[in-house]
């Protein structure tokens, strides 16, 4: 007859078989009281080896004859064994002991999971304020915003997406101030989610946004916590996970994309002329290059005699239409930008600024592109890295093709179009189902100005609305 398995040995072979053997996987006995053995199970990639000796010793020499195990405290948890359940928390960095004679764990909470120290985000530069910006780590992520929100109002949701991941995703508003719509929207879309891999927040905000087909995006990302704190004061909701710095944050507007934290640390006058400046260089990164393009194929006669003269002797030994000197120069400037981004840092830079010159001026030389071309398509590509936003500047870029291969067909009529189709779809745009232009369609008067100037903090004031949350209190 065949030796009987020792059912210590059974167990830490099913629990060893079950996490397919993982290098980092650590399942041992270990003695109980009155001899029991029981089963210590971590993550040793997860958890801090010399933490989980540490508090085995001081657990092991307080247990008492009236105590079978340790009682539920703020790091302890004991609950029924089950397989599923013991596969999550592992994975979520906690230490489980195993009690074989009473089907239990017991969960003890001592993750040690790798982050990055906070600071400055590379995207969100400031000339004034906070450096600090988010990290892969919830609860740094939710304690940065605490500091700043020293209020009980503030909550914080949780949810779970990815049946293999398990991603931690919590999302924060202001109670009382919140957009209780878009709120019940954001939770019913969560709901929705199923997903095995969840790994970016980008398929989040597909999630999430009313549009996925839209160049334009309906959720504002940003890694920087005094923006979340602005927002959750306008009664949006602000999303964040465990996998990504960039928290979203929503319902926002088109103008939404226009600010940032230096419009209030600075002067007034000065605050309000850059939003100004900002918002006028969407329309020359836009319509810019469509619009030379228009003028030299259709519309000379607009122009100065002279200046006439002189774009038609810059042009007339070009031997191919502007349209495609335009192609040429802005695909010879998207590759030079996604070279530098896609380098380190000192190379990338040097990419940026030799690789332009180099090449702007070899290809003038070449006779391939005008000078007026380059001039225009350079005032066009500085014209859009103004936008706070990287997402709502590469819909500009993106958005001047179309506007150019219509002026090189039809002109300004093309032109006019493309603004009429552009304005249409931009007017029926919603984010979270609020409407896009908020607040010129529906037309506020009373927050109308806010999206050019920026009004002195003289004294308090309501809570500004960018939609319609409930005032505090009501």
């Amino acid at each position: 007859m065949a030796e009987e398995q020792n059912p210590q040995q059974v167990i830490l072979t099913k629990l060893k078989n079950s996490f397919y053997n993982s290098a980092d996987f650590v399942a041992k006995p270990i003695s109980w009281w009155e001899n029991e053995v029981a089963i210590l199970c971590f993550y040793s990639s997860i958890v801090n080896k010399s933490d989980v000796e540490r508090i085995m010793y001081f657990f092991k020499n307080n247990l008492r004859d009236d105590s079978l195990y340790w009682g539920e405290s703020v790091y302890t948890t004991v609950i029924p064994l089950d397989e599923k359940q013991l596969a999550k928390f592992l994975c979520d960095g906690e230490t489980i002991v195993v009690r074989l004679k009473t089907k239990e764990m017991i969960r003890i909470t001592l993750p040690e999971m790798a982050y990055r120290q906070t600071e400055e985000p590379a995207s969100e530069h400031v000339i004034q304020g906070s450096r600090e910006g988010l990290v892969e780590n919830f609860e740094v992520n939710v304690s940065l915003i605490r500091k700043r929100i020293k209020s009980h109002k503030l909550v914080v949701k949780q949810k779970y997406i990815g049946n293999e991941t398990h991603t931690t995703i919590s999302y924060l508003y202001m109670e009382q101030l919140v957009d209780q719509e878009a709120l019940q929207l954001i939770e019913e879309r969560l709901d929705k989610i199923n997903i095995d891999l969840f790994y970016s927040t980008g398929q989040l905000a597909d999630y999430l946004e009313d549009s996925v087909w839209s160049p334009f995006p309906q959720l504002l990302k940003t890694e920087r916590p005094d923006r979340i704190i602005a927002s959750l004061h306008e009664g949006k909701i602000a999303i964040i996970s465990d996998l990504s710095t960039t928290a979203l944050i929503g319902p926002t507007s088109f103008f939404s994309f226009y600010q940032t934290p230096d419009d209030f640390n600075g002067r007034v006058i000065t605050g309000s002329f850059y939003r100004m400046l900002r918002i006028f260089s969407f329309i020359l990164a836009v319509f810019l290059p469509a619009f030379y393009i228009a003028i030299v194929s259709f519309h000379f006669e607009i122009l100065p005699l002279e200046l006439s003269n002189q774009i038609k002797s810059d042009i007339e030994n070009i031997p191919y239409r502007p349209i495609l000197e335009a192609v040429i120069l802005e695909m010879t400037i998207e590759l030079i930008r996604e070279a530098s981004i896609r380098l380190p840092t000192a190379v990338g830079q040097t990419i940026g600024i030799v690789g332009g010159l180099v090449i702007g001026d070899a290809i003038v030389s070449a006779g391939l592109v005008s000078n007026m071309m380059v001039i225009v398509v350079a005032f066009t590509a500085i014209a859009s890295f103004v936008v706070p936003s990287t997402e709502m500047n590469a819909s500009i870029r993106f958005l001047r093709f179309p506007f150019m291969i219509l002026a090189s067909f039809f002109g300004f009529l093309g032109i006019a179009f493309g603004a009429i189709i552009l304005l249409i779809h931009l007017l029926n745009l919603t984010s979270l189902k609020r409407p896009y232009m908020s607040p010129i369609i529906p037309f506020n008067p009373k927050a109308i100005h806010k999206i050019f100037f920026r009004t002195p903090f003289f004294k308090p004031a309501k809570h500004p609305k960018s939609f319609s949350p409930k005032e505090d209190g009501k």
